[in-house]
C-alpha cells in the first residue's frame, strides 16, 4: 500500500510552482502486485480486462479553495466532485480487490507502510490489545513479528500468506477484514485511532504545495481529493481493480464528506471541515444542474 505522510504545515516540504509537496511521500508503486508494470510516462492506459464500471481518470472536476479558519498561512483546495460523490467502501460486498484472484483482500494485499515512527508506535499500542479472538494471525504476529522492511528499507505491516498480517480471512470466527478495524469498533473508537495512517485515509488523498503569491507572501495549499489509481504511482494503472471511479462502489446513501466526517476532521481540523460542509451542502442544494458530477455516481 502506498506510504502516506502526516500533515506538517510548518515544514517547507517543497517549493511552490510546479513542485508539489504530497502527503504521499516516496509513493510506493504497485509494483509488488503480481504482473504490475509501470505504463509509458504521461499515458493513462486502460488495464487489460478492466471491469467496465470504472469510469477512467480524466473527467471534469469542481474544485473550491478557501482559507483555513485556524491557520492564516494555510489554504484548502477541495475536490467537490469527489467529496459530494456517493462513493462507499464495498469491501466484502462487491470489492474486486487490487490483485486478481484475491478479491477478499480488498486493498490490503500489499500491507501498509507507516508514515513515520509515531504512526508505527501508535499502531503498536493497539496491536498489544488484540487477542486471538480478534486477530486470526495473533500467534504468528506475537511470535515472529508483525512488521517488515521493504526493498527500499522502509517499514510496513508484514505480509502473511499473500496479504497484510492484520487481515482476517473469510470464515474467521472473529470476523473477516482488518483486525485493527474490528478492535476499534469493539472499543467504540473510530478506526482512524487504531489503523495505520494510510489505511484510514484511503480513498481520500491529502497533498501539499507551497504557493508563492505575487505579493511575496507564501501559503501552504492543502489539497483534499480522490485517491485514484494515479495515487499509487505508475503501477497503479495495473491494479486489477480500483474502486473510486467504479460505478459499483458509488451507491452510498451519504456523500463522502458526510460518511468520511471523522477522517476529514482529522485531516483538516474541525473549523475547516465545517467550511467544507457548507460548500458541499450548497453544491448539492443548487436547483441548477450540478457542474462536473462524478461520472461513477448514479444518474439522477
Amino acid at each position: 500500500m502506498p506510504k502516506t505522510k502526516k500533515a506538517k504545515p510548518g515544514k517547507d516540504s517543497a517549493s511552490g510552482g510546479d513542485g508539489a509537496a504530497q502527503d504521499v511521500r516516496d509513493v510506493k508503486y504497485a509494483r509488488d502486485v503480481e504482473g504490475a508494470k509501470p505504463p509509458v510516462k504521461g499515458v493513462t492506459k486502460q488495464r487489460k480486462g478492466a471491469e467496465p464500471d470504472e469510469q477512467g481518470l480524466d473527467f471534469p472536476r469542481a474544485w473550491v479553495e478557501f482559507a483555513d479558519p485556524a491557520d492564516e498561512e494555510q489554504v484548502f483546495r477541495c475536490d467537490l466532485t469527489w467529496l459530494t460523490s456517493r462513493w462507499t467502501c464495498v469491501f466484502g460486498s462487491g470489492c474486486q480487490g487490487i490483485q486478481a484472484g484475491r478479491a477478499a483482500d480488498g486493498c490490503c494485499t500489499l500491507g501498509a507502510h507507516f508514515s513515520d515512527e509515531d504512526d508505527e508506535k501508535r499502531v503498536a499500542e493497539h496491536v498489544a490489545k488484540l487477542t486471538p479472538e480478534l486477530w486470526q494471525f495473533h500467534d504468528v504476529g506475537s511470535e515472529t513479528g508483525w512488521t517488515q522492511v521493504d526493498d527500499d528499507g522502509d517499514r510496513q505491516t508484514r505480509r502473511w500468506k499473500g496479504s497484510c498480517i492484520f487481515q482476517n480471512r473469510p470464515g474467521f470466527a472473529g470476523g473477516a477484514g482488518c483486525s485493527l478495524h474490528i478492535l476499534a469498533l469493539k472499543e467504540g473508537r473510530e478506526p482512524l485511532e487504531t489503523k495505520p495512517d494510510v489505511c484510514w485515509q484511503l480513498p481520500v488523498r491529502r497533498t501539499y504545495d507551497w504557493i508563492d503569491r505575487p505579493d511575496d507572501t507564501r501559503v501552504l495549499q492543502v489539497s483534499i481529493g480522490e485517491y485514484d489509481r494515479r495515487g499509487w504511482g505508475p503501477g497503479g494503472h495495473d491494479l486489477h481493480w480500483w474502486c473510486t471511479s467504479a460505478t459499483s462502489a458509488h451507491g452510498g446513501g451519504e456523500p463522502v464528506y458526510v460518511s468520511y466526517r471523522p477522517e476529514l476532521v482529522e485531516m483538516m481540523g474541525a473549523e475547516a471541515y465545517e467550511v467544507l460542509v457548507g460548500l458541499c451542502e450548497a453544491r448539492l442544494a443548487s436547483s441548477l444542474p450540478m457542474v462536473a458530477p462524478h461520472p461513477a455516481d448514479p444518474k439522477p
